[in-house]
């Protein structure tokens, strides 16, 4: 595959959850395209070691880091200025944190259901709120959501409703900055490779049932979101604004499979057992 090498030139991205693989995926393809990237992820080794691979993948390149919580307000504003403050301008924003594990919603208790929630909205938000005035030319939001904020996923509710939400950031979002000419578009992956799913790699058959549902025959790469982060990115996007955009080999299409055994092996099968008969199970809250 070949790239222009020109398209983002002079352009700064700003990437959250800099250590994740998707992540570190998207700030490759944009460095390839002549933009410069600043990396924000809260542990510092694993953001030094992505600074380093991405220059070696793409010599030439240009990559900042910083360390951070990307949940916290302070941290955010922070990371953009310093983002901001290495060529005086900001286009790109590329929006990673988020994720979830399954639990049924009777096994939540309101705390646990509301960091979920939380976690796939909160950094989005403060990337907005303080990013989008470092916007001074235009330019471009991309958020990682999820296919989940479309179909249900049995026994991930907090994590549904949260993509969910996210998806509706992502449209609010695009209206309210219209007029300043900044873009703001979502990504929605299927099941991807990434550090969030690395248990369930780990288990082919796992892997081997999940592709089988997938109409194009299987399962996600980072470099597949990564190209559709690009293209958002982008001048090629320059019209779309307020979409999110499914890539997930067509999963959309079909039912969700259950995920009962999953559950069962984290919660026990009796707790599976009294959920499914809309029960708490004895002890939990």
């Amino acid at each position: 595959m070949t790239h222009s090498g020109s398209s983002l030139s002079g352009m700064m991205a700003f990437v959250s959850g800099g250590g994740g693989a998707i992540a570190s995926a998207s700030a490759k393809r944009l460095m390839e395209d002549g933009a410069a990237v600043h990396l924000m992820d809260h542990r510092q080794d694993v953001l030094e070691a992505a600074r380093a691979r991405l220059l070696n993948d793409v010599p030439g390149g240009r990559v900042s880091v910083s360390c951070g919580d990307a949940m916290a307000a302070a941290d955010i504003e922070k990371a953009v200025k310093a983002a901001y403050d290495v060529q005086q301008r900001l286009d790109i924003i590329v929006s990673t944190v988020g994720g979830g594990m399954p639990r049924p919603l009777l096994l939540h208790d309101p705390e646990s259901f509301r960091a979920e929630v939380d976690l796939n909205i909160m950094s989005t938000f403060l990337l907005i709120k303080y990013g989008v005035p470092l916007m001074s030319k235009g330019g471009s939001i991309v958020c990682i959501s999820s296919n989940a904020a479309k179909k249900v996923a049995p026994w991930m509710g907090a994590y549904c409703v949260g993509k969910a939400a996210l998806d509706m950031l992502v449209r609010c979002a695009a209206e309210e900055l219209s007029a300043p000419g900044i873009r703001v578009n979502a990504v929605r992956p299927g099941l991807t490779r990434s550090q969030m799913s690395a248990a369930i790699f780990r288990h082919q058959p796992s892997v081997q049932a999940i592709a089988a549902e997938v109409p194009l025959g299987r399962t996600g790469e980072p470099i597949d979101i990564a190209e559709a982060v690009r293209y958002l990115a982008g001048p090629e996007a320059s019209w779309v604004t307020g979409q999110s955009l499914g890539v997930d080999g067509g999963l959309e299409l079909r039912k969700v499979s259950g995920s009962d055994s999953v559950v069962a092996k984290i919660y026990g099968p009796e707790a599976l057992e009294a959920v499914k008969r809309g029960k708490v199970p004895g002890g939990a809250r």
